[in-house]
């Protein structure tokens, strides 16, 4: 994990104090919260919640993996030009829950937070390669434009 390998305190320097923006995508954008309920990790800290395991349910199944909408939330410049309830491509068992800083949600058994901002931390719980033009919009936004 980023703790034993030496990485999380100059991630959390470079990003956190310095101002480099960093975009987390699936995993990556779990380890800019406080942790995870997967080993009971200690994450980035970047952003506040902890990510937990999406539960299955009727219908529902774990992991997440196919198209599904983006419900956005609130303005940001990672969603310039994206459509409303756009599709993105999701593979994934963990999830960080709704907050101050979610961008957009998904519906999958429960609503979770697919796109967090906060600043020149940024992250998108499904694969924006995958996702056709709606993640070439999220990846060209994330790189032209300077969230504040």
């Amino acid at each position: 994990n980023l703790l034993q390998m030496g990485l999380a305190e100059p991630l959390r320097r470079e990003v956190g104090q310095n101002g480099i923006p960093l975009l987390g995508i699936c995993l990556g954008m779990q380890l800019l919260f406080d942790g995870s309920e997967e080993g009971h990790v200690e994450c980035l800290g970047l952003l506040p919640g902890v990510v937990r395991h999406l539960r299955p349910a009727t219908g529902i199944r774990v992991p997440h993996m196919g198209w599904n909408r983006l419900l956005p939330l609130r303005t940001s410049p990672l969603l310039a030009g994206v459509p409303a309830r756009a599709s993105a491509y999701f593979v994934h068992s963990y999830a960080a829950p709704l907050g101050e800083d979610t961008v957009a949600a998904c519906d999958h058994g429960g609503l979770f937070a697919a796109v967090v901002q906060r600043g020149r931390h940024s992250g998108a719980q499904f694969h924006p390669e995958r996702s056709a033009d709606t993640g070439a919009r999220i990846l060209r936004n994330f790189i032209e434009n300077e969230p504040t």
